[in-house]
């Protein structure tokens, strides 16, 4: 495999030898120029090709093997392990569409193809000022640092198979224990933590143990639509839930399952009273109910003093505690966790074991175990917290002075989003949205997390509310402004650029 032209143009562009053989044997595995299955040269005849140590290239083949392009087989050598999307897969035939048998899927499989997932066009241009939420201030990351401790796992596997129990790696499972005790006020231990592919994956086997086909469950509205097509897969019934200021409203709901934001409401940052926090769990005492807890990103918080999450008052063991590190970390690294009611431990174990019987991404797993250890972890969390705190505090200034005749934002101490509900008409805002898209500035559309508009010929919901004027139901407008990965100055270009826009289309508003 000849990438002599690669390495020497990252060669030039990173002056480092390891990081452009790394690069230029990337591009030739994604391009397809080395194709899955294919034996790489030892890093002896790498080395004498290129000129370098056979330390630098087995660095770079680390690289690559930690990143999930290559696999090692012990005596054999190193294999392309990727195959690019859409790529064929060698010796099959061409397939026509008239081929494909008639299959029945099961009325689980059925409920799957019910709700769909919003389809992401590659082909659309990506905006100039993007305060779309979930990018990461990859700029914020201490990469050099997180590489170090996943080459030093791969090192240390050695090219043996690494894996781990279901619940996966203890050292972090202890890790997670020792912050939530630490930061969240909760007696939390490692046996009863198990690990899992993001918490939407935790999410999901909750629906599935909890529900059985008809079972309600209470959902706050608007709500994340993970969380909608978990229980709409497991059979169960929608309860929508009305959420103002102090965040969901409690009722004598019938049910005996509860999904819940609490810390800071999803998705418009509503942080749940300490009244209303001991009502819904005597509300769980009395139905007998389990209240899932999803903890999204109350590690980052801007001022105050932190809430104490329902977790840390249950004192009947009712409440599953889910949280993640998707947030903190690069949303590749997708590792999650969920603290449970003793009683739920082994179902869930169990049940996360029939998917995966080892738990996935094991060097993963150990190198955040080591980043924790180590202090890295919570350097990058202060960090983060430094530097997004002065960018909140920016947008909010900006947004307050420029953008309030239009849209009425909800303040919030926590979070990386700031949430705001259109004031307008509903067509007004539509227009404004396409108006800036073309001006290269896009936002998060806050109305498509009403429980009305994920589901596809529904009535409207008749508790759903706003706390300022205007249309309900299905006629809300709403925003969400990410902003930790926006330095000052484009949050400022952004949100001027949006009330121009504003300005042209609705005229000056100050009258």
């Amino acid at each position: 495999m000849n990438v002599r032209t690669g390495y020497e143009r990252y060669y030039e562009a990173y002056g480092r030898k390891t990081e452009a053989l790394y690069q230029a044997m990337r591009d030739a595995i994604v391009s397809g120029l080395a194709q899955e299955g294919m034996r790489l040269p030892s890093s002896r005849a790498v080395a004498a090709e290129y000129g370098l140590s056979r330390g630098a290239v087995n660095q770079a083949y680390d690289m690559l093997y930690a990143d999930g392009y290559v696999r090692t087989e012990a005596g054999s050598g190193t294999f392309v392990a990727y195959r690019p999307a859409g790529a064929r897969v060698p010796g099959m035939k061409e397939r026509k569409e008239s081929d494909s048998a008639s299959i029945r899927l099961s009325a689980w499989g059925e409920r799957l193809q019910a709700f769909g997932y919003a389809a992401q066009s590659s082909e659309e241009p990506r905006p100039r000022i993007d305060f779309e939420t979930n990018v990461h201030a990859r700029e914020l990351f201490p990469e050099a640092e997180w590489k170090k401790a996943m080459y030093a796992e791969v090192r240390g596997a050695g090219g043996k198979q690494d894996t781990l129990p279901g619940e996966g790696y203890y050292p972090l499972r202890e890790a997670i224990a020792v912050q939530l005790r630490r930061e969240r006020g909760i007696w939390a231990d490692a046996s009863r933590i198990v690990l899992t592919n993001g918490s939407m994956q935790a999410i999901g086997l909750l629906a599935m143990l909890l529900l059985t086909p008809g079972d309600a469950a209470v959902i706050e509205n608007p709500t994340y639509a993970g969380i909608v097509r978990a229980v709409q897969a497991a059979g169960g019934a929608l309860l929508p839930a009305r959420v103002d200021r102090e965040g969901i409203v409690p009722e004598e709901w019938e049910a005996r399952l509860l999904f819940v934001t609490p810390t800071r409401h999803f998705p418009t940052g509503a942080v749940l009273s300490s009244e209303r926090r001991g009502a819904l769990l005597a509300w769980a005492s009395r139905q007998g109910a389990v209240i899932i807890e999803d903890d999204y990103d109350s590690t980052f918080r801007w001022s105050g003093r932190p809430n104490e999450p329902l977790k840390a008052l249950d004192r009947e063991d009712r409440v599953v505690y889910v949280g993640t590190f998707s947030r903190t970390m690069l949303g590749e690294q997708r590792i999650g966790y969920a603290l449970l009611p003793e009683l739920l431990v082994e179902p869930f174990r169990r049940a996360k074991m029939l998917f995966e019987p080892s738990s996935s991404a094991p060097e993963a797993q150990r190198a955040l175990a080591a980043f924790i250890a180590s202090g890295a972890y919570d350097r990058h969390i202060r960090r983060i917290r430094r530097v997004s705190g002065r960018r909140l505090h920016r947008l909010r200034r900006e947004a307050s002075k420029r953008l309030s005749r239009w849209f009425a934002f909800v303040d919030t101490d926590a979070g990386l989003h700031l949430f705001a509900y259109w004031i307008g008409l509903p067509e007004d805002y539509d227009r404004l949205r396409e108006a800036c898209g073309m001006k290269g500035i896009r936002w998060a559309d806050g109305s498509r997390f009403w429980v009305e508009h994920m589901l596809s010929g529904a009535p409207e919901w008749e508790n759903v509310e706003r706390p300022v004027s205007g249309r309900q139901g299905s006629d809300t407008r709403c925003a969400l402004f990410g902003f930790a990965h926006l330095s000052e100055e484009l949050i400022v270009e952004g949100v001027a650029g949006i009330e121009a826009a504003a300005i042209s289309l609705f005229g000056d508003g100050r009258e």
